[in-house]
């Protein structure tokens, strides 16, 4: 999976649009803008369509905010 737009984001919880790298299949999630979120559970997420989970290439991306400052 992979962050394609961010709808919403309140303090640290977010909504976005994640995109299947493998189906391209769409959905709606909510998740934790912190580095464990983007670096070990979007990975694993599997794709509702085809079952598949992120390539080893995946890249993740970074929080809007550090994972010290307190928001």
């Amino acid at each position: 999976m992979k962050i394609i737009k961010v709808i919403s984001q309140h303090r640290r919880d977010f909504k976005a649009v994640f995109e299947c790298e493998h189906c391209h299949e769409t959905f709606v999630r909510e998740g934790y803008d912190d580095t464990n979120f983007h670096v070990n559970v979007i990975p694993l997420i599997p794709c509702k369509s085809c079952g598949k989970t992120s390539p080893d290439t995946y890249i993740p991306q970074e929080p809007r905010y550090p994972d010290w400052m307190v928001v």
